[in-house]
This record gives C-alpha cells, sequence and structure tokens, in this order.
C-alpha cells in the first residue's frame, strides 16, 4: 500500500544510448538494514513484542491453584493481568458518558502502550518520536470517537461497526477543512494495520481446521482463489479497468474476507490508499446487507442451518458480521459459519504471496528489458505476511502442546492482544479517511465499473459458495458434519 502508484518507467531504469532504456532495478539495502528499518520488518518487531509481554503477562500470572487444578484434571479459568489496563469505549444507550465511564482506564492503557511503542518504532527507523508523539493524541481522539459511535445501542443493532465510522471521520475532515499537516507524522496507515495483522495470525490457529475438517477447507480454500481469479479477469477483460490495482483489491477484498484481505493485497500491488479506502467502503456497505439479507432468505427457503451457516461463512466478509449472522441462525449455523471463516481468513497471507509475485512478474515487468529476478520478488514480498505465517504457526503450537495452551491463549488473546489489534485497526481506518480526498477518487468510479465489477464478483461468490457447501456438507461429508 505505497501512497505513490508503481511503475517500472520511472526510477528504476537505466538509459542505454539514446533511444532505448532498460529496465533495472535499484539498488537494495542489505537484509540487515532492511530489516532495521523497513515497515513490513517492524509491524513484525512492534507485534511480536507486543505478543511476547501479552502471554508472559498471561503465563507468570497462574497462581498455585491453576497448577492444582490442572494435576486434578479439573478445567482452570485464566484471566490476563493486562485486561484492566486494554479496552476501548463501551455500549452506551441514552447517556454517551456509559461508554466511557467504566472503560477509560483501558482506553488510557491502549493510548500510552501504542503511543509509546510506535514512537521507539519511529525513532528507529529514522523517523521523528517528537512529531509522532505529538499528532498522536489527535488521531488517537479520532479513533476513540469512531468506537464510541459504533457503541450506540441502535447503531450497534444495524452492525454499523467502528471500521465505517472511523473512515468517516476521517473522510469528512480530509474532505472538508482538509488534514492539518502536523496530524501527517501519526498518520500511519500502512504501519498500523500491518502491526495489526501480525497480531491477528496469533488468533488464526492451524487448529481451527480441524473444527470441521475437509468440508470447510473445500468451500473456503476452492471457491475462493476461482472467485478472486475470475472477478479479476472480468474486470481487466470485459469492464477494462484502468488500475489493475483496484480491480486486484476489490477482487480479493470481496473473495477472501474482507477488509484484512484487501489491505494484505494492497500491500502485495502497491495500491493507492484512495483504491483501498474504495474497496473498504463497498465491503462495509454490502456486508452490512448482506447480513441482514442472507439469515432472512436461508429462513425462508427452509435452507439446512449448517449449509447456511456454511454459506455465510465463506460470502460474507467480515468475521464479525458472520458470526452476528450465524447467531441468527442459531449455535449451529453460528459453529460452522465461524468456522468456514477463519478457515479462509488463513488465505490472507497466501493471497499477499501470490499477488506480490503476480504483481513483480507480470503487471510490472517491462518486456523489453530482463526478467526480474527471484531477489527482486523478495524484495517486493510483503514482510508481514511472514509474521502473520509465523505467529500463527507458533501460537498453534502453544495451543495444541502446553498442558493448559488453550486457556493461556484465550486469555492473552481476549485480555490483549485482540483489544490492542482492534485499536490499531482503527488508528488505520482513522488514518486512511484522513488521507482519503474524493477529488482524487472520483475518476475511479467513472462509469460505476468498482460496484458493476463488485456486484458481479459478489454474485459468483455467492453461487459457487452455495453449490460447493451443499456437495461437501450436505453430500460428500453430510454424515461427518451433523451433530
Amino acid at each position: 500500500m505505497s501512497t505513490e502508484a508503481s511503475s517500472p518507467k520511472s526510477s528504476d531504469h537505466e538509459s542505454i544510448g539514446d533511444d532505448s532504456v532498460l529496465a533495472t532495478p535499484p539498488p537494495r539495502p542489505s537484509l540487515w538494514k532492511d530489516m532495521s528499518t523497513s515497515e513490513d520488518w517492524w509491524a513484525i518487531w512492534c507485534a511480536g513484542l507486543l505478543l511476547l509481554v501479552a502471554f508472559a503477562a498471561v503465563w507468570f500470572s497462574q497462581g498455585e491453584h491453576v497448577s492444582e487444578s490442572i494435576a486434578a484434571g479439573e478445567s482452570v479459568s485464566i484471566t490476563s493481568p493486562l485486561k484492566p489496563y486494554l479496552s476501548k469505549p463501551g455500549k452506551w444507550t441514552d447517556n454517551p458518558i456509559d461508554a466511557i465511564a467504566s472503560s477509560w482506564q483501558g482506553i488510557l492503557g491502549a493510548f500510552v502502550i501504542i503511543g509509546a511503542l510506535f514512537a521507539v518504532a519511529n525513532q528507529m527507523r529514522g523517523k521523528s518520536a517528537s512529531a509522532f508523539l505529538a499528532a498522536f493524541p489527535f488521531v488517537f481522539l479520532l479513533a476513540t470517537l469512531a468506537y464510541w459511535m459504533s457503541g450506540q445501542s441502535v447503531v450497534k443493532a444495524y452492525n454499523l461497526e467502528y471500521a465505517l465510522w472511523a473512515l468517516l471521520v476521517g473522510l469528512i475532515i480530509s474532505n472538508t477543512v482538509g488534514t492539518p499537516k502536523f496530524l501527517r507524522p501519526a498518520i500511519s496507515t500502512e504501519f498500523f494495520i500491518k502491526t495489526g495483522l501480525v497480531l491477528l495470525g496469533a488468533e488464526v490457529l492451524m487448529s481451527r481446521l480441524l473444527a470441521l475438517g475437509l468440508p470447510g477447507v473445500f468451500v473456503a480454500w476452492l471457491v475462493t482463489p476461482v472467485v478472486l481469479i475470475s472477478t479479476y479477469v472480468f474486470g481487466q477483460k470485459i469492464l477494462k479497468i484502468q488500475s489493475k490495482s483496484l480491480n486486484m483489491v476489490i477482487s480479493a477484498d470481496m473473495s477472501v474476507c474482507g477488509v484484512s484481505a484487501a489491505i494484505a493485497t494492497a500491500a502485495a500491488c502497491k495500491a493507492k490508499k484512495e483504491e483501498l479506502s474504495l474497496s473498504i467502503g463497498l465491503s462495509l456497505g454490502f456486508t452490512v446487507i448482506m447480513m441482514a439479507v442472507m439469515p432472512a432468505v436461508i429462513t425462508a427457503t427452509g435452507m439446512d442451518p449448517i449449509l447456511g451457516g456454511a454459506w455465510l461463512g465463506g460470502t460474507i466478509d467480515a468475521t464479525g458480521a458472520v458470526a452476528a449472522a450465524g447467531a441468527v441462525l442459531g449455535d449451529e449455523a453460528l459453529e460452522v459459519a465461524a468456522t468456514v471463516k477463519m478457515i479462509q481468513n488463513i488465505l490472507i497471507g497466501v493471497t499477499a504471496f501470490c499477488v506480490a509475485i503476480y504483481w513483480v512478474t507480470f503487471v510490472e515487468r517491462d518486456p523489453t528489458g530482463p526478467k526480474i529476478g527471484l531477489s527482486e520478488i523478495w524484495y517486493r514480498f510483503p514482510k508481514f505476511v511472514l509474521g502473520f505465517v509465523s505467529m500463527s504457526i507458533l501460537f498453534s503450537v502453544l495451543y495444541s502442546s502446553l498442558i493448559n495452551g488453550p486457556e493461556l491463549i484465550n486469555a492473552m488473546i481476549g485480555g490483549s492482544t485482540k483489544t490492542l489489534r482492534g485499536w490499531l485497526f482503527c488508528l488505520a481506518f482513522v488514518s486512511i479517511g484522513l488521507e482519503t480526498n474524493f477529488r482524487q477518487l472520483f475518476p475511479q468510479l467513472k462509469g460505476g465499473k468498482p460496484l458493476v465489477l463488485y456486484v458481479c464478483g459478489q454474485s459468483l461468490n455467492l453461487i459457487l459458495t452455495l453449490l460447493m457447501a451443499w456437495l461437501m456438507f450436505k453430500v460428500i461429508f453430510a454424515d461427518a458434519v451433523t451433530p
């Protein structure tokens, strides 16, 4: 997600004679320098440190009664000691103060931890920590406002989540009075997002794949790439969308898992922030519609809750919306929907990897120049994806190998890292809004092609996912998935 459009014909060329140019990669930093200054690597270091501290806090907080309960074969309950110091604004109905009254300490804790960590990271990367600290309180205040608005009971009933409000508050400022220059050091869209995605890796445990076995894998991993590739080709060959990066981000957003996939793919294909903002806006809008309409359609047609849950999990973009829609149909549908969605979420890293390779070897390759080597693919590969996969593997091993692994990992995630990830994403969405100007966005909407692309792609997704879910859950593995 670079702020500049990719162009292999700009700075990556060496003149040959008077009339020709040879595409050559610019000098690349050493691995050590890259690991000590690159935003991607620092996203891994920051998220890794947060996960280490969060896990250590839970591990060392275990009392003797926990060990005794484990030895006696009794169930244990573990709570992170960090939980009281990390939270977001709560729910409220009539009195807005209710949202802050019981959570101000946790909000302040999140502000201090994220602010201090990213200030140090910016200083280590050669940026100004003081400039970041001067601007960060205002950006964090906007993120708090977004959380506060999403917590209102009526708003929450319609599932208008914080991401939408965070985008809106940023967009209103940037498209009216304009984004103040002093805020820009704290507008770190990619850094916030990448760090949040590495934290997400610890939540996407490989063991979840075993919950419903092969049926969920077939639904999530066969349909998704077919829809993504088909939608991208449709956008290029039929709709002739000018921006390939916009085409790719919308395709990934709609086919994989919404915002997170759009973010990872945008980083891989160096999409503009305006393109990411447009994709997220389409995703959020259709997520709200599908979350309300699909359970009604499933109920009206008398569809089996297992089949309905698999259909929801493979098509609705946001994990939270999948859970909400599945809950409408009952616990059985919720279990299937959530499992299929989490299996699909694993494709975030795979999608980013494949898109990065495709972009470097085909989209940005100069046909008249030499082929791009493997080193260039490595350089362009979004390194934070390695962090995502590594954390998923590491915490899957801890989850399954430690005696009380599930309790420890769940306490760590529920008591600290999930809250921090939410704040990082919220800060990123505010940053996207602050950096998005509709005057630059409107040309992309010319002719309504992005909307047509999303509708057609999602229609294909709905049809193929339903067919695959029926085949897997009601025919081939019907006996295995029946409770």
